[in-house]
């Protein structure tokens, strides 16, 4: 992402975006998020734009650490469920994030853009209920694959 896409989420939603620092002041990782959707729907989420961990930092559980904390704001906020997109073919990602609670709620195909001629890539959107939605009506699978264009 450019500078200008980081700076509308940091002026946007301040209370989503937490960086992870190490004692000595590197960067370990960062979480990046935002609220959104209709709450006359039951739509209103929490939703993960960008999760980073520094390769040095990995498996030390602060992916994890940084999920739950933009779950808590989204729980704060009211919020039905949160959400995140994935790469399909990032097996090491969705399995994190499968044993973290999330489940796949809907394919999004070529919703990744290739370069060099490669073809498009299809992404996860992966979800995981709040308590306020009582019901789980909102990680309730769709049946069928949409495309980019059918998101809000």
């Amino acid at each position: 992402y450019g500078i200008p896409f980081y700076l509308q989420y940091l002026a946007h939603w301040p209370e989503y975006f937490i960086v992870a620092e190490a004692p000595g002041g590197e960067l370990m990782g960062y979480i990046m998020g935002k609220a959104e959707g209709s709450v006359a729907r039951e739509e209103w989420h929490g939703h993960v734009t960008a999760l980073s961990v520094a390769p040095e930092f990995r498996r030390l559980g602060l992916a994890a650490k940084l999920m739950e904390l933009l779950e808590e704001i989204s729980e704060k906020k009211g919020g039905f469920f949160v959400d995140l997109f994935v790469r399909v073919s990032n097996q090491v990602a969705v399995n994190m994030y499968k044993q973290l609670g999330y489940s796949v709620y809907r394919t999004v195909l070529e919703y990744y853009s290739a370069s060099n001629g490669e073809p498009d890539e299809d992404a996860y959107d992966m979800r995981k209920a709040l308590s306020r939605d009582t019901e789980k009506k909102s990680i309730i699978p769709l049946p069928h694959p949409v495309r980019p264009e059918d998101i809000e």
